[in-house]
């Protein structure tokens, strides 16, 4: 077994239980993965210069098959059910065996990087990677130690990924041949079966959501963050659709990072080195940041290409409709070195509306902030996904339900007890319909989102009078600059009163319906915010 790259002077494989394999390949520089990857026929340049791959089988993450192993330290702590499915800890014993034994004799390639921008909170992490653009994509999105750092490295945290190992049900535990494991304990992650590097990312942040609010009582968040010319913080949380990328990404603002972060008494700082981002559609004028971190070292996945050509198609979803690129935080120009930030003082929860219930803006008391935290809730239309032909709710807890090893409201109340502390603005932010429900209503124009963004942000809202929703009891601003001020309060700008209160009181059941499984858990401040289905004036 041979062992080249730059390593700690006491690393080694072998610790890993892998002395059998025939080259391990550490902490190579991205062009050499990049040729290694061609060479091995497993992806193409192209002509920006971006690697193109394809993972296969798997195109997005596969929920029912992520697992934690449940043992001592986990079974009284971890949210058990749909989303933390449990795992025995001899069978992960005899998977992860398994495991080692199937890349004994190939090539593996071998990552030391880490996680959390505050030094004090600092997760290093080795990645052992079956393909070398596997192991590109993990130089991508993790933070990346100096090569004197690497000199000393010692490992927290180890990931074995091995898309070519299937698992087979019977004998090893799991629900089919793919799989991603969790032992809080061993501090080790297997993930087979499956080549989306998504996986791989999202695994660490599952571990980082029980490690931080759990051990150290800092609030991990499924959100962006960026920094104004002041020094001022902002945070938003967001599902798919509801424009979290696109309204972060501020030309005005300094990006702490898109997708994960940390919330400590010192402020907040980004969990990754990198960006994982959509790429249907993608266009310059959409999304010029996205679009221009686009060149040699990204790593686009599924996607397709100009007939005849190697340039991308990025309307073309044959594969997949989630094509991705990974590329490193320094590819957007006005990232920030090192991505921390000072205390919030503002957090926009976004929400696209596809039933015109919900102001355009409002700011959430600490109970309704925690009870919509929980709640994360968005509308899909028809057309987003296959089967949709109305508009149809949709909740994630803590705005990324699957990543959650402790219960929501945990999240919630250390959410509450910050916002309290630090005397945080908290805004929910419709960026979906107004005047009515999709189909009759029409959609928020961007530049009136941006504009109720900058008001927030500024003060621009501070001394206007404010009004209540019905339902929901949102206090919404009945004038901000360079929005029209008939589109403020939703059920003025419906032509059919009744129409609106009855999509109004539906609304209103769905979220008290999706939250009768975090009831019993919730304290009085959070259920006191939750909506009323009758009209209380």
């Amino acid at each position: 077994m041979n062992e080249i790259g730059i390593k700690s002077e006491n690393a080694s494989v072998a610790e890993l239980g892998l002395s059998n394999v025939e080259m391990a390949y550490w902490n190579l520089h991205p062009s050499e993965l990049v040729e290694e990857t061609i060479l091995r026929g497993e992806g193409i340049l192209t002509d920006v210069g971006a690697l193109a791959i394809d993972t296969g089988e798997f195109t997005g993450r596969s929920p029912k098959d992520k697992f934690v192993v449940y043992d001592e330290n986990t079974k009284d702590s971890v949210w058990w059910g749909d989303v933390n499915n449990r795992f025995e800890s001899d069978k992960f014993d005899a998977l992860q065996n398994r495991m080692l034994a199937y890349l004994g004799g190939k090539e593996i390639w071998v990552r030391d990087a880490y996680v959390c921008a505050d030094p004090t909170y600092r997760l290093n992490i080795r990645v052992v990677n079956e393909y070398p653009w596997s192991n590109l994509f993990s130089y991508n999105l993790f933070l990346r130690p100096t090569a004197e750092e690497i000199k000393t490295f010692k490992h927290d945290w180890v990931i074995i990924n091995a898309p070519g190992f299937k698992a087979d049900a019977k004998i090893d535990g799991t629900r089919q041949h793919n799989f991603a494991i969790i032992n809080f304990t061993k501090k080790t992650i297997l993930i087979g079966g499956t080549a989306y590097t998504g996986e791989i990312k999202k695994s660490i942040f599952s571990v980082l959501n029980y490690i931080l609010p759990h051990e150290q009582k800092v609030l991990s968040m499924h959100c962006s963050a960026n920094i104004g010319k002041d020094g001022d913080t902002a945070i938003f949380f967001g599902l798919s659709g509801t424009g979290k990328t696109t309204l972060s990404a501020d030309p005005s603002r300094k990006l702490i990072g898109d997708d994960e972060h940390g919330w400590s008494d010192k402020g907040v700082f980004n969990f990754e080195g990198g960006c994982y981002a959509k790429c249907v559609d993608l266009t310059a004028e959409k999304e010029p940041q996205i679009f221009s971190a686009i060149k040699f070292g990204s790593l686009l996945e599924n996607i397709d290409f100009y007939e005849g050509t190697s340039t991308v198609d990025y309307a073309n979803i044959s594969k997949t409709e989630n094509t991705r690129v990974s590329y490193p935080a320094n590819y957007i120009d006005n990232a920030v070195t090192p991505a921390v930030g000072d205390m919030p003082k503002n957090i926009f929860f976004l929400t696209c509306d596809a039933f015109g219930v919900l102001p355009p803006i409002s700011k959430l008391t600490t109970g309704q902030a925690m009870y919509n935290f929980i709640s994360g809730y968005t509308a899909k239309v028809a057309g987003t996904e296959m089967g949709i032909t109305e508009p149809t709710t949709t909740f994630s807890a803590c705005f990324g339900k699957a990543f959650l090893p402790l219960h929501p409201t945990k999240y919630a109340e250390l959410l509450g007890e910050k916002l309290k502390k630090h005397n945080v603005n908290v805004w929910l932010l419709n960026t979906g319909w107004v005047g009515g429900s999709y189909g009759v209503g029409s959609r928020i124009k961007l530049s009136y989102t941006r504009a109720l963004i900058t008001a927030a942000l500024t003060g621009g809202l501070d001394n206007v009078e404010f009004g209540t929703t019905p339902y929901f009891k949102l206090k919404f601003p009945k004038a901000c600059p360079s929005v029209p001020s008939e589109i403020l309060e939703p059920m003025n700008a419906w032509k059919d009163k009744a129409a609106f209160h009855k999509v109004a009181q539906n609304l209103a059941a769905s979220f008290l319906k999706n939250f009768e499984q975090y009831a019993s858990a919730a304290n009085e401040e959070i259920l006191s915010a939750a909506p009323r289905v009758e009209l209380v004036v």
